[in-house]
């Protein structure tokens, strides 16, 4: 956290690195309180409508901020007129999807702790060890998750801090390597590369890359460092996949516009406010694809109670 930070006027280059971490929303919100009075005004207007789809329409305008005109005045924070404006873009985009994450498990509180019992039983279903994920057995699942009971809603609050949105059940991994079959892949915004990872253990020729910007997660040697766009580039790969991209990203069109690539394999939740570039799959048939649910695919990722959705995008021959 940016403690001790002088006025920011005077500190934009270290401003822009600390965002570039991705701060957490408490932490920005702190750093800079009157950006966050106005964001949260916007968000208050927003959620007084009671509609998810002026939600999704707001992830997508702050996702694409308009251009801030040179000449502009400073914000009273002390931050000049563009940085100002990245600072409310990285708040509501962090506020976007901790809504989102709370109206899909119904979690309310800042405060979410498991007990003993409800945490060991977490612990031994979803991870090897610290926050490793495994593959989850859908058959363990079933005996396992009921025992935690009304804790279930805790989980995804206590995990999606460190980069974690759902777990894959080992019937996913098995079904997706299938439709990777013996065709390069690769995996955009990897985070840390968990998906990939099963992959590989399942022989499909499959490389995980992220852009390396996001503080909170930890990245293995195995995951390259390569914004989306590069990574295309570079891979010319046949099949992409990629679990929970950020709302309203600028990569994903690319995806559609790299000729290579003939399916695209998307991990999100009917929370469509919190996730993905979802203007660029509507004009997806405009680069030659059809997509389709895939509900058989979406019932083995994991909690049911976050509303998985996985999107499956063919290019037409």
């Amino acid at each position: 956290m940016m403690q001790g930070m002088p006025p920011a006027a005077n500190r934009p280059r270290e401003v822009r690195a600390w965002l570039a971490t991705d701060p957490p929303l408490a932490e920005l919100r702190e750093a800079f309180p009157y950006e966050w009075e106005v964001v949260e005004r916007e968000l208050g207007d927003v959620l007084s409508g009671g509609d998810p789809a002026l939600l999704a329409a707001y992830a997508q305008k702050v996702a694409r901020p308009a251009p801030v005109r040179a000449g502009s005045p400073r914000s009273p924070s002390g931050l000049d007129a563009k940085l100002a404006a990245s600072v409310r873009q990285r708040m509501a985009a962090a506020a976007v999807r901790s809504i989102s994450l709370r109206a899909a498990t119904g979690t309310t509180g800042n405060v979410v702790r498991f007990s003993t019992r409800a945490g060991k039983l977490a612990q031994g279903l979803f991870f090897e060890r610290g926050l490793e994920r495994k593959p989850v057995s859908m058959r363990r699942f079933r005996l396992t998750w009921p025992l935690i009971g009304d804790e279930r809603s805790k989980l995804m609050p206590l995990v999606q801090p460190q980069g974690i949105y759902c777990f894959f059940s080992g019937e996913f991994i098995k079904a997706l390597a299938e439709l990777i079959g013996d065709r390069p892949a690769l995996e955009i915004a990897a985070g840390d590369g968990t998906l990939s990872r099963f992959l590989r253990a399942r022989g499909t020729a499959i490389r995980a890359t992220d852009d390396h910007s996001w503080g909170a997660v930890r990245f293995p040697d195995d995951v390259e460092r390569l914004d989306a766009r590069a990574a295309l580039r570079d891979a010319q790969p046949r099949v992409v996949v990629c679990s929970w991209p950020p709302s309203g990203n600028d990569f994903e069109r690319a995806v559609f516009e790299t000729a290579s690539v003939e399916r695209y394999v998307v991990v999100g939740n009917r929370q469509t406010a919190g996730w993905g570039d979802q203007a660029a799959y509507a004009a997806a048939a405009e680069h030659g694809f059809a997509h389709r649910d895939a509900p058989e695919l979406a019932r083995l990722v994991l909690p049911p109670e976050i509303e998985p959705v996985v999107l499956v995008f063919e290019r037409a021959r």
